[in-house]
């Protein structure tokens, strides 16, 4: 017999639960699966922005959940074609076209994922009395917040276990600066006679202990001839691919847009906000060394061994030469497991002292560790499809809106968007929901690749269960403790007089990333302090961002207006999401971090022409 009404404990936190996962795996999981899977920081920015189309274009669509079916069917069929979604990922991520195969599945997962929000949201007022729909909204919202954490949390770390215990063992090697060193000519690769060795596969390397260059500057000449032997060997031998920079393309190739816009545009920030290296001496560089890689045995006929290079500690004067075709990201398989892979070292040319970095390569099966974290999610839920299907209660009150005939439902459709439309100083309105987090709209692209990219490209090498630990324990940690009190202070003294408190309290914090991208830390205590107070700043802010949806949803049709109000917010997340990692390639690290913090003034410049009452927010007395 079908149940009208159950405790609302066995359904409200599961439902919350399951809504929040898929978005902060297309959201966030997305950007650090493609960075740890080799993508540009511009591709994973620009698709993964894409993503949030789904959430901008929801209230156009919200209609149809409440026309045909009941949110409970919604909810359940959702629920399956997320599981489906799911487990599409997880089988595409080994296919050597995953990102294309992979984006088809995440985009099936954004519109599963909003349109599952919509029935949720509709469910739960239809299944629960005025009372109740009061009391479990801070269950509702917990349980979502559990879902960010385990989505930010829990499956980044699980992917990052994963990582480290499959494929082969890492292998560090010692890297020291010495002026009393001899000046040691570079081995010719094929001088090196490698024979499979006994035992599990592993990764081998030359010199076998540690690496000692002369900190001595050499012949500019004779490092570029060294630095293009390098390039050549890694690219011919299938160990990397042809770095875009050293790529010619025959200008019939390009389109209109890349001739006359991308192209011209991207050279002119390129040389007036990049980073520029600093003048070194017109005839000499820093002397360089080679790290030859190679693997102990042959591996699978299908098996390819990532190896992903780079400094991990030390003096930042020995750096990894920038690129994969000088190192940092060599692939072996059974074609060229016997030849050894060149990495090269190079020294600051003004080192005149003894000093030493350490450099470590992972080698961890990537595509299988995020298969498996896919399947566990695609598993988990089938099982939320399963019960849900025979937990969720049947209201009477859940049908088919459709009785009430198309020509009414649209009608009121048209009438919702023009009662938004109409209020007073829409366009401020709008503005304000479109830029109050332009600066922070592109942090939230690059965060996590920052976190995982290599020393010597700018970032701070972390692990992917590092990044997991940061963003999904203490970042969410300190970003619902600043939006408790965001909201305790508010309720005292209204939005209006928190709102610059506010303003300043999500766009200034972002300076941390100012100062990690510069220091670049090796302590870990002090990258989560600063993800700390960004997250904590960010989260008392965003306060008065969500308040004023609330503010600028008023009128009769308060839930559609504000499902408006989250379309924009969606889409102030999404265009500018869209350029951030092409930017960011342009002028690397550093300068985009000083970018953000400039992209934040708009963001104070409007706040004087937003129309906002001076009592909402305060608690009635």
């Amino acid at each position: 017999m079908k149940k009208k009404t159950r405790n609302p404990w066995l359904w409200v936190p599961t439902i919350y639960f399951a809504e929040g996962i898929p978005y902060v795996v297309v959201m966030t999981v997305s950007v650090i699966m493609y960075k740890r899977l080799g993508i540009s920081n511009a591709d994973i920015a620009l698709y993964t922005s894409w993503l949030y189309l789904p959430w901008v274009i929801k209230p156009l669509w919200s209609p149809i959940v409440d026309l045909f079916k009941t949110k409970r069917f919604w909810i359940i069929a959702m629920e399956l074609l997320i599981g489906a979604g799911l487990g599409g990922i997880a089988l595409s991520i080994p296919l050597p076209n995953f990102f294309k195969f992979t984006l088809i599945f995440f985009w099936l997962l954004a519109f599963s994922s909003a349109t599952h929000d919509i029935a949720c949201d509709g469910f739960y007022m239809l299944g629960l009395s005025e009372y109740q729909q009061a009391w479990f909204v801070g269950v509702r919202s917990t349980f979502y917040r559990f879902a960010m954490i385990t989505g930010q949390g829990l499956l980044i770390i699980l992917a990052g276990y994963l990582e480290s215990h499959t494929g082969l063992h890492s292998v560090n090697m010692d890297v020291i600066a010495d002026p009393q060193a001899a000046v040691v000519q570079p081995l010719n690769p094929d001088s090196l006679r490698i024979q499979p060795l006994p035992g599990e596969l592993r990764i081998l390397h030359y010199p076998e202990n540690r690496l000692v260059i002369a900190a001595k500057p050499q012949n500019k000449a004779y490092v570029d001839s060294v630095l293009a032997i390098v390039r050549q060997w890694n690219v011919s031998h299938g160990f990397a691919k042809e770095d875009k920079r050293f790529v010619v393309r025959n200008r019939s190739e390009e389109s209109w847009w890349e001739r006359n816009v991308s192209e011209p545009l991207g050279e002119w920030i390129k040389k007036n906000f990049g980073e520029h290296v600093k003048k070194r001496p017109a005839d000499f560089r820093g002397n360089i060394g080679l790290i030859y890689f190679y693997l102990s045995n042959q591996p699978k006929p299908d098996q390819h061994v990532v190896i992903n290079f780079g400094r991990t500690k030390g003096d930042k004067s020995i750096s990894l030469l920038e690129g994969s075709a000088y190192g940092s990201r060599l692939t072996f398989d059974v074609h060229n497991w016997n030849k050894p892979a060149l990495a090269v070292i190079q020294l600051d040319p003004r080192i005149n002292y003894r000093t030493e970095a350490t450099f470590t390569a992972h080698a961890g099966n990537i595509p299988l560790a995020w298969s498996l974290t896919f399947f566990f999610l695609a598993a988990m839920f089938i099982l939320f499809f399963l019960y849900h299907k025979f937990i969720l209660p049947y209201p009477d009150s859940d049908h088919p809106s459709v009785t009430q005939g198309l020509s009414n439902i649209l009608k009121e459709f048209l009438d919702t968007f023009a009662e938004f439309f109409r209020q007073d100083k829409i366009g401020w309105v709008l503005t304000f929901l479109l830029i109050y987090r332009l600066g922070e709209s592109q942090l939230v692209k690059l965060a996590s690749p920052f976190m995982l990219d290599a020393q010597e490209v700018g970032g701070l090498a972390l692990t992917t269960g590092q990044v997991g630990f940061i963003y999904g324990t203490v970042g969410i940690l300190f970003l619902t403790l600043g939006g408790l009190l965001g909201g305790f202070v508010a309720a005292k003294k209204g939005l209006k007089y928190w709102l610059w408190w506010m303003a300043i309290s999500i766009n200034l914090p972002d300076a941390v990333y100012i100062y990690l991208s510069y220091a670049q830390p090796d302590n870990l205590w002090i990258i989560n302090l600063c993800v700390a107070i960004e997250q904590f700043g960010y989260g008392f802010g965003f306060t008065a961002y969500m308040l004023y949806m609330i503010y600028a949803s008023r009128g009769e049709h308060k839930t559609a207006n504000f499902a408006i109000a989250t379309g924009f917010m969606a889409l102030g997340m999404m265009v500018p999401g869209m350029f951030s990692g092409w930017l960011q390639e342009l002028i690397g690290y550093r300068h985009f971090f000083v970018w953000v913090m400039i992209a934040t003034l708009p963001g104070f410049l409007i706040l004087p022409f937003i129309p906002l009452d001076k009592e909402f927010g305060k608690k009635d007395k």
